[in-house]
């Protein structure tokens, strides 16, 4: 557990959360607002962990046809034959632009399971069966174990996703940082009632010039 609520980039790890086709694709019934615009961000950012060997964790969702994972405002659409999120569909994958090789493909039962699937060196998806890609899941475990007390955030969709692992992060006392203009759909008001939890906001820009060393702690 961090002792102060400062970033500290020697024990930092990026979680990225619901980059699935279903959620981006033009024409999907869930698509994400302002995915577009906020992926080429997100892209810039993966990569950066992925060049200073730092851990990144994928959160997922897979909805099983029945309904029985699925939460509560979704579970009678399912029931009645939404097919979104499904295990082993396109749509449940994550994005080309996320993956270390375009040949990944998420191993559902694993994810089902409980297990992090391991996608490279310090990199892994898991399955989180709500918003939050804490609750009900081993992250924390995870993380703890790595001795990470800090967290980027990005990904898909700031009032849903986006706004519950902060939340919950913030909850676990990690230090968390929100890449401001890398979660789609993140307005001023929320990013702001977030930093009064002690979450921190960062550009893309800012996010990479900390993670180089060349920035010191800010909210910028």
């Amino acid at each position: 557990m961090t002792e102060q609520n400062i970033p500290d980039r020697s024990a930092v790890a990026l979680l990225t959360i619901d980059l699935q086709r279903d959620f981006a694709c033009q024409g999907s019934p869930i698509q994400a607002s302002g995915v577009g615009a906020c992926l080429p961000r997100v892209r810039r950012i993966v990569q950066a962990f992925r060049e200073y060997e730092k851990p990144i964790f994928h959160a997922v969702r897979l909805y099983r046809p029945d309904g029985s994972n699925v939460d509560l405002c979704r579970r009678s659409a399912v029931m009645e034959g939404l097919r979104v999120l499904m295990p082993g569909t396109k749509g449940a994958e994550l994005l080309d632009d996320i993956k270390p090789k375009a040949d990944i493909r998420l191993d559902s039962e694993e994810l089902l399971s409980g297990g992090f699937q391991e996608l490279g060196a310090k990199e892994w998806a898991y399955y989180k069966p709500r918003w939050g890609a804490f609750y009900g899941t081993e992250l924390e475990t995870r993380l703890r174990d790595s001795g990470i007390g800090t967290l980027v955030v990005v990904g898909c969709n700031f009032p849903t996703g986006g706004r519950a692992t902060i939340y919950e992060g913030c909850a676990r006392d990690f230090c968390v940082i929100a890449g401001s203009d890398a979660i789609c759909d993140a307005s001023r008001d929320g990013l702001d009632e977030l930093g009064r939890l002690g979450a921190y906001q960062k550009t893309t820009d800012a996010v990479l010039e900390w993670l180089s060393g060349k920035r010191q702690n800010s909210a910028a």
